[in-house]
């Protein structure tokens, strides 16, 4: 399997079914890991000193995951709309269906939370505003996890970790600060685990990470995660519209006339700048 798997950084993920053997010692030794129905993934984070020759690593979040619930929050972290739109291509590209938590919702002492509620709902992504202080939106998190196994991930800081032990309380998982230097999340939760939580219903806890870099997208397959492009595409001029600087373009057309929004779009373009022409090992 190593062999087979020298381009990732696990071989098997939180989520995997796996067939295993046991050790006499106690441990065990993984000889079969079932097919995946979806997984999460991202660009492995660079490590400082490592040589690399070109590529990044693709680093496995976790597997057969049936609902991802993104953590951003209004301030203490402040929200960013383009971290957001990275975490849902990512998901998008993986066929896993998004809620969007815009948590520490009782800072939100300008009522941002609102238009970015509007924004990404009307393009069919739910958005729940909570707090761990006061307890909003809990109880409407909590609605859409029976019987299924959600995935909570999110950027360091935001306050997963509270959430969640104010979701089941006796999970008493770590929970950090906020570095006064950065204004940035600090890391608490090192590892991903699942967390078995009632009937047929588990959590995927993750670390909190500093940046989503999407794995494996090309550049002609980024329009397809930005699911409000989809209507307007086809009446493009040319079949392989970027939709950047190609005359005829009815994205474009549609950003100029407000019918889709030029916040999705900067973060459509800032991706698609980065984002690699192809994947070659």
């Amino acid at each position: 399997m190593k062999k087979d798997k020298q381009y990732v950084t696990d071989i098997a993920a939180v989520g995997d079914i796996v067939e295993f053997n046991m050790n006499a010692d106690g441990t065990g030794t993984i000889f079969k890991i079932a097919e995946r129905k979806n997984y999460l993934s991202r660009k492995a984070p660079r490590i400082r000193g490592a040589s690399y020759r070109g590529e990044r690593l693709e680093q496995i979040i976790a597997a057969n995951i049936d609902l991802l619930m993104v953590i951003m929050s209004i301030k203490l972290p402040d929200f960013n709309n383009k971290t957001l739109d990275r975490f849902l291509v990512t998901a998008e590209s993986s066929g896993i269906p998004s809620i969007i938590i815009i948590n520490k919702a009782d800072l939100d002492e300008k009522n941002e939370i609102t238009k970015w509620k509007e924004l990404y709902e009307k393009i069919g992504y739910p958005v729940i505003a909570t707090s761990a202080i006061d307890r909003t939106g809990l109880d409407e998190v909590k609605s859409h996890l029976p019987n299924r196994k959600t995935l909570f991930w999110g950027q360091s800081g935001v306050g997963k970790s509270s959430l969640l032990n104010k979701l089941f309380p006796g999970l008493n998982l770590k929970v950090g600060d906020i570095s006064t230097y950065t204004l940035k999340g600090k890391h608490t939760t090192v590892t991903s685990h699942m967390i078995h939580v009632g009937d047929n219903t588990f959590i995927i806890d993750t670390p909190g990470v500093r940046e989503v870099d999407p794995y494996g997208i090309k550049k002609e397959d980024l329009p397809h995660y930005f699911t409000e492009f989809e209507e307007y595409a086809y009446n493009c001029r040319f079949n392989t519209c970027t939709h950047y600087h190609e005359p005829g373009c009815a994205v474009i057309e549609a950003v100029n006339s407000g019918k889709i929004s030029k916040e999705r779009y900067n973060s459509y373009l800032r991706l698609l700048d980065t984002i690699e022409e192809d994947i070659n090992f």
